[in-house]
């Protein structure tokens, strides 16, 4: 703007208004960004919120083989997590709903990940069914003819098959600060909301493993 009587000057008082009219204007964009983005990341937690003290609960039954497991102070679901089955079909964390899940991220030329899956086989034989089950998600790039001959090799075959060819799962894991290696393990409880974490291996068929997981399916 100009102002022929100034030389083509705005006059002090009405550049100062000016500032003052865009500063106003600046702060109440601001504001409603961070009050827009406040009320998503509540949005985003406020289906976990009654998974808080259950969660809180389960720090009594943690010990022994599982003294790495951390409960998580604020449950976040993974519902909209996807994969794929042992036929291609996508799936998400979501269609687990209604059960405790054991979640495991592994992959073939992970060491500690493929001396784990014999546990991992044994819990889901000892206590899968329609209250829980074991979710072990191979993260290997590309194909999935590596894990699924691993699979055979191991006889794993009563371990249901999930594989994702992108590595999305574990970056989404390590994004949400639940994993920060292989293999990292969550679980779940019905809703799809994550009640703790164990980053590295575990005996996951022992006993302090069960009583863990009984805990999680009893007192939801």
């Amino acid at each position: 703007m100009t102002d022929t009587k100034n030389g083509g000057k705005m006059p002090p008082k009405a550049a100062l208004i000016l500032i003052l009219l865009l500063t106003v204007s600046l702060a109440t964009a601001g504001w409603v960004y961070f009050a827009a983005a406040d009320k998503g990341t509540k949005m985003g937690t406020g289906s976990c919120e009654a998974s808080v003290e259950l969660a809180k609960k389960l720090g009594g039954f943690i010990g022994g083989d599982m003294a790495a497991f951390l409960i998580t102070e604020q449950p976040q679901s993974l519902s909209d997590i996807s994969f794929a089955d042992r036929d291609g079909a996508s799936k998400t964390l979501g269609d687990f709903a209604g059960k405790t899940v054991l979640v495991n991220l592994w992959a073939t030329w992970c060491a500690p990940c493929r001396a784990e899956m014999a546990s991992l086989l044994r819990l889901e034989t000892d206590m899968g069914g329609a209250d829980f089950e074991v979710v072990a998600i191979s993260v290997d790039l590309g194909s999935v003819d590596k894990p699924k001959q691993f699979y055979e090799e191991m006889g794993l075959q009563e371990l249901g098959f999930y594989h994702d060819a992108t590595m999305a799962v574990f970056y989404e894991f390590k994004k949400r600060t639940l994993a920060l290696g292989l293999p990292s393990t969550v679980l779940l409880d019905r809703k799809g909301c994550v009640l703790g974490k164990l980053n590295g291996p575990a005996e996951w068929s022992g006993a302090d493993a069960k009583k863990l997981i009984n805990a999680a399916i009893a007192l939801e």
